[in-house]
């Protein structure tokens, strides 16, 4: 059986040393590291995830800001609030909660945050740093940076020797980590749903990320003996074993039987889920130590 990678208590070593990072910047610099989170509309899934992220900035130490604007918002509207917020010294994160309504375009508001402030790590000027190897200078995107975590936390800091395979090639996630897994010095396979023969690629993993939302694709032959699984998705399927109408959530891996197979997986929940808000975290206490020239923390 394999080990369980507990991502909710790797989070909570994450905000932890986060919180003290805070609370030593205030104490030497005067500055409270400040996030501000736009919100556009009224969608129930989105705005209980923003109030989490803000929940968890004021937990902490941060001063946590919130803009919520209604649904019929303008294009000019958004990119100007996030203007302002990009000129605000007391705004070290910005973060733009997607999707936004069908009306807006997205790609714009996200490129015209600060690559400083940008704590979700999707600006293409942060984008570009990893693709370079500059892991030093940018911001990493959340996901991607809580998923090596969890692999560091089983491997090491150096993946030289081991192969790794990440199934998706999204700019949100698989682009991202299979950057962060080669700077890491793994061998590194880009797999995706043109990959002839996937189950023999993933077969070859030490290291094997699903990232592609089909729910329990990968199944156990697909899985090394003892290699290190990193399930991404998150995905709601019918649950008729907890009553009528139910759902569950699962991931892009087939859980308990890749668990038989594997020397260490990640859950869903309770995997990279819990890492994202957290890795958010530390992304806006790294951006408030360098807008005063100070070297940030590593997590």
């Amino acid at each position: 059986m394999a080990q369980i990678i507990d991502g909710k208590e790797a989070a909570a070593g994450v905000i932890a040393a986060v919180t003290e990072a805070a609370a030593s910047l205030e104490a030497s610099a005067k500055l409270k590291p400040g996030l501000a989170v736009v919100i556009v509309g009224d969608d129930p899934a989105s705005h209980a995830y923003v109030n989490s992220k803000s929940r968890m900035a004021k937990q902490c130490g941060f001063n946590s800001i919130q803009h919520s604007l209604p649904v019929e918002t303008n294009q000019a509207d958004l990119e100007k609030l996030v203007s302002g917020l990009n000129a605000d010294p007391a705004i070290h994160g910005i973060l733009v909660q997607l999707p936004l309504p069908k009306h807006l375009d997205a790609e714009p508001v996200i490129q015209s945050i600060s690559p400083e402030k940008d704590v979700d790590g999707l600006n293409i000027v942060n984008a570009g740093r990893i693709a370079t190897g500059d892991l030093s200078t940018g911001l990493i995107s959340c996901t991607p940076a809580g998923s090596m975590l969890l692999v560091r936390s089983i491997h090491g800091d150096d993946l030289s020797g081991l192969n790794a395979v990440v199934i998706g090639r999204s700019n949100l996630f698989g682009k991202p980590m299979g950057l962060l897994l080669l700077a890491a010095n793994a061998t590194v396979t880009m797999a995706h749903s043109k990959t002839k023969d996937l189950a023999a690629v993933c077969r070859n993993a030490d290291i094997l990320v699903a990232a592609v939302g089909r729910p329990q694709m990968v199944k156990a032959d697909w899985v090394k003996p003892g290699a290190t699984v990193i399930d991404v998705g998150i995905n709601r399927i019918d649950a008729p074993e907890k009553g009528e109408g139910k759902t569950r959530l699962v991931g892009d891996v087939a859980f308990n039987e890749a668990s038989e197979i594997a020397g260490a997986i990640t859950p869903v929940p309770g995997g990279v889920g819990p890492m994202t808000i957290a890795m958010l975290m530390a992304n806006t206490v790294i951006a408030a130590y360098r807008s005063v020239g100070l070297e940030a923390p590593r997590f």
